[in-house]
C-alpha cells in the first residue's frame, strides 16, 4: 500500500467510525478508482454500509458482493451482505449467506462461542427497543435483525422482528420470521399466536385458525390464542349463515 493509499484509507475510516458516512465516501471512493483497489476489501464493506444506511439497498449489496469477491472469508461483509438480502425480501439467500459464514466460522480459532453470540444478540435487541421507543422503526428492524443474524435459533428475537415488520405494514415478511421462529423452536406460542394473527392479515383465515388451534395444543390456557380463535370461528360461522342457500 503506497502512503497516498495509506492516508486516504485512514482518514476514510476515521469517518466511518465516526459515522460521518458523507466525508469517509470521499476518501473511501478515491481508494476506490485506484488501481490497486481490489485488493481493499474492507473499503468496499465502508462502502457497503454506508449505502445501506441510506437505504439503497441494491447498492449496498453489490459492495458487500464486492468485499467478498476480493476476501471470500470476510465474515463482517458476509453477515452484513446476509441483513441487506433480508432488506430486499431474498430471504432464502440471506439464510444461505448467513450459514455459509458461520460455516467458515467454525474453521476460524478466532469464532465467538454461543454465549458471547447470545449477548452480543441481547446488546443489538436493546437498542433495536430504544429504536422503537425513539420512533424509529427502520433501525430498530436493522438491529434486530443483525441480532438474529448471531443467534438464528432465539424464537423469541423473531417474534420481535415479526412484530416491527407487521407494525411497517410488511405481512409476508413477519410470516417468514414467524415460521423460521417456530421451525427453531416448536413449542414456543408465542409464534403461534402472531402468526395467526398476521395470517389473519393475509386473508389466510384457515391457516390463521390451525395456527391458533396448535397453539393451545401447545398450552391450553393461552388466553390470546382462545380469545383469536373463538373471534375467528364466530366470523367463519356468519360468513357460512350469510351465504345464499342452493
Amino acid at each position: 500500500m503506497d502512503e497516498r493509499t495509506k492516508q486516504l484509507l485512514s482518514l476514510g475510516r476515521e469517518h466511518y467510525e465516526k459515522r460521518e458516512f458523507d466525508k469517509a465516501e470521499h476518501y473511501l471512493r478515491q481508494i476506490q478508482d485506484r488501481e490497486d483497489a481490489g485488493r481493499y476489501a474492507d473499503v468496499y464493506n465502508m462502502l457497503g454500509v454506508i449505502h445501506h444506511d441510506r437505504g439503497h439497498f441494491e447498492e449496498a449489496q453489490a459492495s458487500f458482493e464486492e468485499a467478498l469477491a476480493i476476501n471470500p472469508n470476510y465474515t463482517e461483509a458476509a453477515l452484513n451482505l446476509a441483513v441487506t438480502y433480508n432488506d430486499l425480501g431474498r430471504y432464502e439467500e440471506a439464510k444461505k449467506i448467513y450459514q455459509a459464514a458461520l460455516a467458515r466460522g467454525e474453521d476460524s480459532p478466532g469464532q465467538l462461542d454461543p454465549f458471547v453470540k447470545g449477548k452480543i444478540a441481547n446488546l443489538h435487541a436493546e437498542v433495536a427497543q430504544a429504536y422503537v421507543d425513539a420512533g424509529m422503526p427502520g433501525d430498530a428492524l436493522h438491529e434486530l435483525r443483525k441480532a438474529i443474524l448471531l443467534c438464528p435459533t432465539f424464537a423469541d428475537l423473531r417474534v420481535r422482528l415479526a412484530n416491527l415488520y407487521r407494525q411497517v405494514g410488511d405481512n409476508e415478511a413477519a410470516c417468514f420470521e414467524l415460521e423460521e421462529a417456530i421451525a427453531a423452536k416448536p413449542h414456543y406460542v408465542p409464534a403461534y399466536v402472531t402468526l395467526g394473527v398476521v395470517l389473519l392479515a393475509l386473508d389466510r383465515r384457515t391457516d390463521a385458525i390451525e395456527r391458533w388451534r396448535q397453539a393451545l395444543g401447545i398450552d391450553s390456557e393461552n388466553k390470546a390464542a382462545a380469545m383469536y380463535l373463538r373471534m375467528a370461528e364466530a366470523a367463519a360461522d356468519g360468513s357460512a349463515k350469510d351465504e345464499p342457500s342452493a
